[in-house]
């Protein structure tokens, strides 16, 4: 390791009572979180933003509340690594390497699709800080995992949400 990189981690370094070993498990499973956050804020508000139909204002006004929401999350996760002693993300690019969350760059989507697929993300979201939350229980770090476990509350809300909207677009809003 080279002289420069070693100061620079000297100068991120944090006190912790966690070994370094357990501080890196914890990181690798959080830094993807922090992606995948990123990920589904955005392509949450794509679909605020392009979102039309009948249902429009309901949706339109449901998107941004959730994306907020999800944006809210992002830097409570990403201080949680810097306070065990972990570094996160950097930029879009490295979003993009640790990202599970597909994009979704069509043109047009229609609305009921853009809600099933918000509701599997945000599935797909709280299975993974679950996973988060086990790394986290089996190396002693419950300040994480007790964040984490508002985080999946919070998931599971939007995916209940996403679902009864979308039931209501199949039957015509009734």
């Amino acid at each position: 390791m080279s002289a420069s990189r070693r100061s620079g981690a000297a100068a991120l370094g944090t006190p912790t009572d966690l070994s370094s070993a357990n501080v890196s498990a914890i990181t690798a499973a959080l830094n993807p979180l922090v992606a995948d956050a990123f990920a589904l804020y955005l392509k949450t508000k794509n679909f605020h933003w392009h979102v039309s139909g009948p249902h429009f204002r309901d949706y339109h006004l449901l998107l941004d509340e959730q994306a907020d929401q999800i944006f809210a999350a992002t830097d409570p996760i990403a201080e949680r690594v810097r306070k065990i002693g972990g570094v996160t993300l950097r930029s879009i690019g490295d979003i993009a390497k640790h990202q599970r969350v597909t994009d979704n760059d069509k043109e047009f989507v229609p609305p009921t699709q853009m809600l099933r697929e918000l509701m599997e993300d945000n599935k797909a979201c709280a299975a993974a800080m679950r996973e988060a939350h086990e790394v986290c229980d089996k190396h002693g770090d419950v300040g994480t995992a007790s964040l984490l476990e508002v985080f999946i509350d919070e998931a599971e809300r939007r995916a209940w949400f996403l679902f009864e909207s979308s039931r209501s677009a199949d039957r015509g809003g009734h």
